[in-house]
C-alpha cells in the first residue's frame, strides 16, 4: 500500500489515488511488487536533518530514499520511505523551469525508481534514471488525460 504523510509542512499531493496506481504501475513495469511505501513530504530542516543524520550529509537535496531491501531482493516486493523536502522541490521547479508539480511527480517518481533499485550517482546513471523519469512521466499524463 503507498501512502502519503506530511511533516513539518502541510503539502499532500492532489490526484492521489492517481498519483498511487501511477506508482505501482511504474513498480510493476520495473519488475517489482508495491508493498508498503511511505512518502512523507516535509520541511527543509526536517531533510536537512535526516541527511545529517542517516547520510552525514550537510546540504539540503530534494528527495532521500531508503529502501527495506531485503523485501525487493527476497520476494521481489519494493516498500520502504521516500522523504521530499517541498521547498526545494518548488526552488529547482524555478531552476528548471519546470511547473511546481511537474516536478514534484519527477521526484515521486525518482523515489520510486530508488526503491527498485535504480542508482543515480555517476554520470551515465544519472542519464538513466532522467531518461526513466521521463519515460514514467509520460505514462502518468497519458493515463490523467
Amino acid at each position: 500500500m503507498i501512502h502519503f504523510y506530511n511533516q513539518g509542512c502541510n503539502y499532500l499531493p492532489t490526484k492521489r489515488l492517481a498519483i498511487r496506481r501511477w506508482i505501482a504501475k511504474v513498480i510493476k513495469q520495473e519488475g517489482y511488487t508495491a508493498g508498503e511505501i511511505n512518502y512523507i513530504f516535509c520541511s527543509s530542516e526536517y531533510h536537512r536533518q535526516l541527511n545529517r543524520d542517516f547520510l552525514g550529509h550537510d546540504y539540503f537535496t530534494d528527495v532521500i530514499t531508503f529502501e527495506e531491501r531485503e523485501s525487493r531482493v527476497e520476494d521481489g516486493v519494493v516498500a520502504g520511505e521516500v522523504y521530499i523536502d517541498v521547498a526545494t522541490v518548488t526552488d529547482n521547479a524555478e531552476i528548471y523551469h519546470s511547473l511546481p508539480v511537474n516536478e514534484m511527480r519527477r521526484v515521486i517518481v525518482h523515489g520510486a525508481l530508488h526503491l527498485c533499485g535504480h542508482k543515480d550517482k555517476s554520470p551515465w546513471a544519472e542519464k538513466q534514471m532522467r531518461r526513466l523519469e521521463n519515460r514514467y512521466l509520460k505514462l502518468l499524463r497519458n493515463e490523467m488525460l
